[in-house]
């Protein structure tokens, strides 16, 4: 497989580089924005391994003008530890998945297999489970075509459930994903914000969507 990595940091890049070719991919290294978006755009390869970070244009810009050019290569973004917004803009920029610094590179390359397992999709511009539309690039919600007002980590938890429609998500992860990897708050904040989510996604529909499962984590059903 063909991977091209775009990252600045040289002792990143090189390790990277290496962790993939052991791996038996041939790697093609760029150090800024502009030649990824080139590169990625002009050449043909299996994934693209993207820091957020770059000199010239960053990464999120990047990631869109590949996907505003109907190029549908797996980005895998790298973040920062502790940018949880960075990693739902990747997502809303057209990021396949993201991997935070610092990070193991055995998970690097697991999550590039799953990548290139799945290969290039085209993602719709909207995410939509059962009766409920999320559009990621304009942060809005609606449920049977009404409107719904959600702050910006409720947009967050409901777009990450939204991701992952019927699969059970732990607690845990969804605290990684949606908050900071170290984040000290109340220790129910999930509980607190999948209620505040219930309050305005279910209540007014008198209909049910997030399931609980006990002990667990949550989901988001796919039929309503």
């Amino acid at each position: 497989m063909r991977i091209l990595v775009a990252e600045d940091e040289m002792k990143m890049a090189r390790a990277i580089r290496r962790g993939l070719e052991n791996d038996g991919h041939v790697v093609e290294t760029v150090d800024n924005g502009d030649d990824a978006l080139f590169w990625a755009s002009e050449q043909r390869f299996d994934a693209v391994v993207l820091d957020v970070m770059l000199p010239g244009q960053d990464g999120f810009a990047v990631c869109r003008g590949l996907r505003a050019a109907r190029i549908w290569t797996p980005v895998l973004m790298l973040t920062a530890r502790s940018a949880v917004e960075d990693r739902i803009a990747g997502l809303d920029a057209g990021a396949d998945d993201y991997l935070v610094k610092p990070f193991a590179l055995g998970e690097l390359l697991a999550r590039l297999r799953a990548l290139l397992r799945r290969g290039p999709t085209e993602r719709a511009p909207h995410i939509a489970v059962g009766d409920i539309v999320i559009d990621p690039a304009a942060h809005t919600v609606s449920r049977r075509g009404v409107p719904i007002d959600l702050s910006p980590r409720e947009f967050a938890l409901l777009e990450y459930l939204a991701r992952h429609p019927g699969e059970v998500l732990r607690r845990g992860d969804i605290l990684d994903n949606v908050w900071a990897y170290d984040y000290e708050g109340m220790s129910n904040v999930v509980d607190v914000y999948v209620g505040y989510l219930r309050k305005k996604i279910e209540h007014p529909f008198d209909s049910s969507v997030i399931k609980a499962v006990r002990g667990v984590g949550y989901a988001l059903e796919v039929d309503q």
